[in-house]
């Protein structure tokens, strides 16, 4: 019997253009369900596949607060998500949710 080996899998490895980009943080948003932390996780990724030092020199922050920020662990402040975001070249728009649909919309 062959021993499977297995690899762990980073969606970081796989965001190769600004509209994958894109796409992955638009169906993080969809999946979200009010979880800021769960956004700011996928924020991290998205600035993993794009360098994290330069992604936080744009965004002008330290590369360890970046890390701490998008993390997971806690949710930062929207301020934090605003310059990360610019400094991915994600834009924010808002769309208007049906009178059934409660929460926010909001599409990148």
């Amino acid at each position: 019997m062959t021993k499977t080996v297995t690899t762990r899998y980073d969606v970081a490895e796989h965001l190769r253009t600004p509209e994958e980009m894109a796409a992955y943080l638009e169906a993080c948003l969809e999946e979200a369900n009010g979880d800021a932390a769960f956004i700011a996780k996928a924020l991290g990724d998205i600035a993993r596949a794009k360098g994290m030092s330069q992604v936080a020199r744009d965004a002008g922050l330290s590369r360890e607060s970046l890390y701490k920020a998008l993390s997971g662990d806690r949710s930062p402040g929207f301020d934090t998500i605003l310059k990360v975001i610019g400094a991915l070249g994600l834009k924010l728009h808002a769309e208007a949710g049906t009178s059934k649909d409660r929460s926010c919309d909001a599409t990148i």
